[in-house]
């Protein structure tokens, strides 16, 4: 008789440390830097709590309550760091308390800090996305911080080499420290600099949420909502300034799907696929409304408001059916006219297939090749398109070299299954 390999509580423990780093870095780098006044330190320090929960969780269980365990060992090691330097006494009082009531077996929960942790987030944002920082360096930063991705999903986001990445972030964090940048939301004369780029870090953040670019789960709703949250506290903080609102409308709508992306075996669905019924109507009603005020400023659709209106195409057909794929068309070319890239011209090549037909649309994506090469939806759409062209050899072929790209596990999944079905 054979016996079940015994399940070893460190691969469990090492998931949920992984899994509490993702949701609750950014709160705990945001309020050490804080604290601290220095985000490279703040971010070493957290890196520590996580590297000493690696160790110690696996042996001694998960803690009551995980994200104050990593804050209240970072402060402590932040002490240590504090003496070492002999600066005790300008930051110890700030710490103190918090520390003693971390070595208590019940710590203070991180959501009861009374320093707001939550608001601190946004903060953060806007020191990475300060203008001394070159714009990919902005990005990298923020998503390494805020989203919690790793240097391998960040390198991908933005279509760069790993050992490239971390030398941009370690060159970013070096001139935050030297431009002695200060941990809060800038004035107003100051806002606009960086609107641009912290709007882009939080649809990066929102799109991590709505299709996770690796791991086993396609979707993280709860980055979604972080997303959508910050978005909102922005426009609070930015009032009449259309493309926070458009953002926001392109987020409402896109969140209203996620009930219905997923079946049963947590399988991403398809826009046909899904179950219309299951949308949430109030999401999208929140949509609709950001885009009226995007419209009251009467400043005409930007980047985002282009990409809200597209949203909303989907968000109002009854069915698939009823897409308005001619009106979809024309916002992507004024897109594609106001912002070109090659991402850009892939969903617009889906759009033509809807119109023209994918015969059409499969030239364009071939087009693409030399941008997007690797680039795992490209391959996917290509699959599709030679599907309905009826190319089954060739489409199977396509869905099995999409599976074979960086991904995350469940798309990877459909995609093996997509590709089982044409040859059965």
């Amino acid at each position: 008789m054979t016996t079940a390999p015994a399940h070893d509580p460190r691969d469990s423990g090492h998931r949920v440390v992984e899994a509490v780093w993702r949701d609750q870095s950014a709160r705990i780098v945001a309020a050490l830097t804080r604290h601290t006044g220095d985000f490279s330190w703040a971010e070493d320090l957290a890196q520590e709590a996580l590297v000493e929960a690696l160790d110690a969780w696996p042996r001694n269980g998960i803690p009551d309550n995980p994200g104050a365990w990593l804050m209240s060992v970072a402060k402590r090691r932040a002490i240590d760091g504090w003496r070492r330097r002999e600066r005790m006494a300008q930051r110890e009082p700030l710490f103190v308390t918090e520390a003693l009531q971390a070595e208590a077996s019940d710590p203070v929960p991180l959501e009861a800090d009374p320093d707001r942790i939550d608001d601190d987030v946004l903060r953060l944002v806007f020191v990475a996305c300060h203008p001394v920082l070159p714009a990919q360096a902005r990005l990298a930063l923020t998503l390494r911080t805020v989203a919690g991705l790793t240097s391998e999903q960040i390198a991908r986001v933005l279509l760069m080499t790993v050992p490239a990445l971390q030398q941009r972030i370690v060159r970013a964090k070096k001139s935050l420290a030297a431009a002695s940048v200060p941990f809060e939301v800038p004035d107003r004369a100051e806002r606009p600099a960086r609107l641009a780029s912290v709007l882009q870090v939080i649809y990066l953040l929102f799109t991590e949420g709505y299709s996770s670019a690796e791991g086993e789960r396609p979707l993280r709703p709860d980055v979604a909502r972080e997303a959508v949250r910050l978005g909102r506290q922005l426009e609070t903080l930015m009032p009449g300034e259309p493309e926070i609102s458009a953002l926001i409308a392109l987020m409402e709508f896109q969140s209203s799907r996620f009930a219905a992306r997923i079946d049963a075996e947590g399988l991403p669905l398809t826009l046909e696929q899904q179950d219309r019924r299951r949308w949430d109507r109030s999401a999208i009603s929140r949509g609709s409304a950001a885009l009226r005020r995007v419209d009251a400023a009467d400043r005409g659709l930007g980047y985002y408001g282009l990409q809200a209106a597209i949203a909303e195409c989907h968000a109002v057909a009854p069915t698939f059916a009823d897409t308005d794929w001619p009106r979809i068309l024309r916002l992507y070319d004024a897109l594609e006219t106001l912002a070109p890239s090659a991402v850009v011209r892939l969903n617009r090549a889906v759009a033509v297939s809807m119109v023209d037909g994918p015969d059409a649309a499969l030239a364009l994506v071939s087009q693409l090749e030399p941008e997007l090469t690797g680039f795992r939806p490209l391959v996917a759409v290509r699959a599709e398109l030679l599907e309905r062209l009826g190319r089954v050899d060739a489409a199977t072929a396509e869905f099995l070299a999409a599976a074979e790209l960086p991904g995350n596990a469940a798309e990877t999944e459909v995609l093996r299954r997509r590709a089982a079905a044409l040859r059965a």
